[in-house]
């Protein structure tokens, strides 16, 4: 049954890995605030459910475990509030969302 564990928690903290890594990537490659803001903030949110989850089947049924839950309710209720508060910010100052028409996969360019 460890083992299995093993491999499950493993499993979650290389796919946290790898959302960590194509949200860091979006955020280079989008071409403005508004999609960098949401490539990294869904990408963000489930690699931090990833990665503490695997952290949480490591730790076993302890109070670290209590503790890591925690965190991650924490994080689960402040990370849609910032990226929220930061897009308010910047409609505030002026920055508009590019508008345009939206495109379907057999509209022509």
């Amino acid at each position: 049954m460890t083992i299995v564990l093993d491999i499950l928690s493993w499993i979650m903290l290389t796919a946290g890995g790898v959302f960590v890594f194509i949200g860091g990537l979006g955020a280079l490659r989008m071409p403005n605030l508004y999609t960098r803001m949401h490539a990294a903030s869904l990408t963000d949110t489930m690699a931090a459910v990833l990665i503490i989850g695997g952290i949480m089947l490591q730790a076993g049924m302890t109070l670290a475990t209590i503790k890591l839950a925690t965190i991650l309710l924490f994080l689960l209720f402040t990370s849609p509030t910032a990226s929220n508060a930061l897009a308010s910010a910047a409609i505030l100052s002026g920055l508009k969302p590019e508008e345009g028409p939206l495109r379907r996969d057999g509209d022509a360019e």
